[in-house]
């Protein structure tokens, strides 16, 4: 897909506009961000939210949600955002030696892409209680379509769709790197909406995705994020973590491996994913209290960034999504992570085994939907081959591929990530 253009002209125009008429979008931007769409909501804070049409083509789209998928009823909204971990730009090329030296996180060769970062954020048609589920990323679930994989960490459903469809593009003669990169990247997307739907049991109907540097740009524009931390941590090697306990201040690169950490803390990677909900909130706050939203300079800045950094599904027209929030008046907002049943290791790779429909109780629990009924399971002896459906969820039990031992009892997903939006509050995390 060639590279949208934005129209300026008239740009001084738009900022006094702006000035004029941020105050009720400005809401709309702080409660969407509360629900987990930092990265996407920030793409609305910009002076040239008026003109839709030059705003919303700005954007990088997608079509990976079929025409034919599913949708919410009644005026709901179930919003996925995909947090890709990659060094690569859209064309496929590798980031600037200067940026990736800010991301402390190797070269375009590491990562992958992975979709280290999914939440899933439900918006209501009363928009009365907003609640976003992170969702681990190495959850061990079925894929499909990709050769060669029945299971796979959830994670890795869209780098491994991706690899394959460009390998099948190879395999027909096509040799352009940027069809390749684009047509590897669209199947990647698709195939990672497709599998949260399998898990959650419920239709997606908005997603956006943001790289690795996106949220480095976003810190960026933000003049860095406050946090608050348990404890200290010291993680130089992975991610770059060094920092004391308790409530700081964080640069761009700081911000970063505070989303990216996982050596060294208790819990790993749902502790990871807690503290992306609290840099999610932080940056909540941060845009209402520090007059980032009516600041037109500003606000520019972040329209460059939104636009830079993140792509969006077909159809998806931003201004009158945040147009939509800013009639709610102070929704509740709560976070969630999604349980898992025990850890194991699965032809070398640690995992996270998941209980399906304990998954989807969970989410038509929070979502407000009706809750299917618990089924009776027992378990067998391990086996080697592939299960008919999922892990921990089959008559037949859970398998594995490998002799382990899994932790005792159901490990901690974390206690939701509460922070006060409105007063000001900032969660401390691990």
């Amino acid at each position: 897909m060639d590279d949208p253009t934005v129209d300026r002209t008239g740009e001084r125009e738009l900022d006094r506009r702006a000035r004029g008429s941020v105050g009720w979008w400005a809401r709309g931007v702080v409660k969407g961000m509360a629900a987990g769409l930092s990265a996407v909501v920030v793409a609305v804070t910009a002076y040239g939210w008026s003109t839709a049409g030059t705003f919303d083509a700005g954007f990088l789209r997608s079509r990976a949600i079929e025409d034919d998928a599913p949708h919410s009823l009644g005026g709901d909204l179930n919003i996925l955002l995909i947090g890709l971990d990659t060094r690569r730009d859209q064309n496929g090329d590798e980031l600037p030696r200067e940026v990736l030296d800010q991301l402390h996180a190797g070269d375009g060769d590491e990562g992958g892409y992975n979709a280290n970062t999914l939440i899933l954020v439900h918006i209501p048609a009363a928009m009365n209680k907003i609640v976003a589920v992170s969702i681990p990323r190495d959850n061990y679930v079925p894929v499909t379509g990709i050769p060669g994989y029945t299971h796979a960490k959830i994670k890795e459903a869209y780098g491994l769709k991706k690899a394959a469809v460009q390998d099948q593009l190879i395999a027909r003669g096509v040799t352009d790197r940027r069809r390749l990169e684009q047509a590897g990247r669209e199947a990647g997307r698709a195939s990672i909406v497709r599998t949260v739907r399998e898990l959650t049991g419920v239709p997606i109907d908005r997603f956006a995705e943001v790289t690795l540097a996106g949220f480095y740009d976003l810190a960026a524009a933000l003049g860095g994020v406050e946090v608050c931390l348990n404890h200290p941590v010291r993680d130089v090697e992975f991610s770059g973590a060094d920092f004391p306990a308790g409530r700081q201040h964080l640069d761009p690169a700081q911000a970063l491996a505070f989303v990216r950490q996982r050596h060294g803390l208790e819990n790993g990677d749902l502790d990871r994913t807690h503290r992306q909900q609290a840099f999610l909130t932080s940056v909540a706050r941060q845009l209402r209290r520090a007059g980032t939203l009516t600041d037109p300079g500003k606000l520019g800045q972040l329209m460059e960034v939104a636009h830079r950094n993140i792509v969006l599904s077909d159809g998806w027209n931003m201004t009158e999504f945040v147009r939509t929030l800013g009639t709610a008046e102070n929704p509740q907002v709560e976070f969630r992570t999604l349980p898992i049943l025990r850890y194991d290791v699965i032809n070398g790779q640690d995992v996270n085994i998941v209980d399906r429909q304990a998954i989807r109780r969970e989410i038509a629990a929070a979502f407000g939907m009706p809750v299917p009924a618990a089924t009776t399971t027992r378990r067998t002896a391990a086996r080697t081959e592939p299960p008919a459906a999922w892990p921990g969820e089959t008559s037949t039990g859970a398998w594995r591929t490998s002799t382990t031992t899994p932790v005792s009892g159901t490990p901690d997903a974390g206690k939701p990530v509460r922070g006060d939006i409105i007063s000001g509050q900032i969660p401390c995390v691990n």
